[in-house]
């Protein structure tokens, strides 16, 4: 119960992923319509086709909750007082995470990231995306205050922590996803 209490107080935001859709069924969207086909042959998964599992943890410090949107200007003829704006494509920034931890079983480091990057690096397909929700907890811990999710990410880094024998971290130093979609819930 103490290590539970000592989580809460380090760690303000809690992050959990999952499968997407696309990923469990092995199908993948269309370009033209978005609705699901099934996935092109592949090469055979890394690591012997094992699944990969999605881990929940909790971090100190996300950034990239961010959205920004192309805006197209069209030149109406015998217009010259100004120009139309028409909202082109939404773009999402990177989610940076930093300084955190996924619930180790047993005290062990967690390998799910370091083997989900070494999979998408290694050619595995299909590529497999996690879906993901972002808690910002109240400062008991236990409340919920705000919830982002987010879409099919891919990881664009991951960084472990210095090695140093006197503190013997394991903790993430810092989680950076891609992804396609956010939403405050």
């Amino acid at each position: 119960m103490a290590d539970d209490l000592l989580f809460v107080r380090s760690y303000r935001f809690r992050v959990r992923l999952s499968p997407s859709p696309e990923a469990v069924s092995g199908a993948v969207p269309t370009p033209a319509s978005g609705e699901l086909e099934p996935a092109l042959d592949a090469p055979p998964a890394a690591g012997g086709g094992d699944e990969i599992r999605a881990p929940d943890g909790a971090f100190q410090e996300i950034s990239g909750l961010e959205i920004s949107m192309d805006v197209a200007e069209y030149n109406e003829g015998g217009r010259n007082d100004g120009v139309i704006r028409r909202a082109g494509r939404a773009r999402y920034s990177p989610i940076t995470m930093k300084r955190g931890m996924f619930h180790p079983e047993g005290g062990e480091l967690q390998k799910e990231l370091w083997q989900w990057l070494q999979a998408v690096v290694s050619g595995r397909r299909p590529i497999p995306r996690f879906d993901g929700v972002i808690e910002v907890l109240a400062a008991n811990g236990n409340d919920v205050v705000a919830t982002w999710s987010f879409e099919r990410a891919l990881p664009l880094k991951v960084r472990g922590p210095e090695l140093n024998a006197k503190t013997g971290e394991i903790a993430i130093e810092e989680l950076q996803l891609a992804h396609e979609g956010l939403r405050l819930e």
